[in-house]
């Protein structure tokens, strides 16, 4: 992936470019790797879902190569309260997010994009503000928190109504996890990632991340 070094000037291109380059790396990985990446990543999110007990998640369902398999939204839904609610995205056409419940049990719509969305009320735009976990895609993420995403605006949008301490992590490959990205102004971060090989790790310099805390495994209570 193209490096991006500290005071360099952010572009269009720039990203475009890491775009091309991460997906790329992404469609070599063979379907059994990527099987062993979704299993490793779902058992590390279930174990921080257990250890949080969260009233609300919000989370996705993966396509194609991104990581935590197509299933993650039944798994995650088994490892929650029975009593706590999980929402999925529901694309809007200015492509902004609403969101609604996932019921274990009812099927996921089929949406544009490749996408699958659950078919009960709509939450509104600001149901992710409730959320004590949110979990995101990503084709990557550096260690100042810094998410770059496919480039629709999407997940900023809705980044943004996260307060600052909630805990935000984006799912990742290995090799995703990198030192520095391209990002603009607009581009909102995220507070951990979690890797196939390293687990959950939290981002120094990450809202809600003490400004002297290094990038390691996370602790959560």
């Amino acid at each position: 992936m193209p490096e991006l070094s500290d005071g360099a000037e952010v572009t269009p291109e720039a990203k475009r470019d890491a775009r091309i380059a991460l997906l790329a790396a992404r469609r070599s990985l063979t379907a059994p790797r990527r099987a062993e990446a979704a299993a490793r990543v779902q058992a590390e999110l279930i174990s921080l879902v257990r250890r949080l007990r969260p009233a609300r998640v919000t989370a996705y369902v993966p396509v194609g190569t991104e990581p935590g398999g197509p299933d993650l939204p039944e798994v995650l839904r088994a490892a929650l309260e029975p009593t706590a609610e999980l929402l999925l995205p529901v694309l809007r056409d200015d492509l902004d997010l609403d969101w609604a419940e996932y019921v274990d049990g009812v099927p996921l719509a089929a949406a544009g994009r490749g996408l699958r969305e659950p078919t009960g009320p709509r939450l509104g735009t600001s149901a992710v503000a409730d959320a004590a976990l949110v979990v995101v895609p990503a084709l990557a993420v550096d260690r100042g928190g810094r998410r770059l995403g496919r480039g629709g605006g999407s997940y900023d949008r809705a980044l943004a109504r996260v307060p600052a301490v909630t805990l935000t992590v984006a799912l990742l490959h290995d090799g995703e996890l990198v030192e520095r990205l391209p990002a603009e102004p607009h581009d909102r971060p995220v507070r951990a990632a979690i890797t196939p090989a390293d687990g959950l790790r939290t981002l120094a310099g990450a809202p809600g991340v003490g400004r002297h805390a290094s990038a390691g495994r996370t602790r959560v209570p």
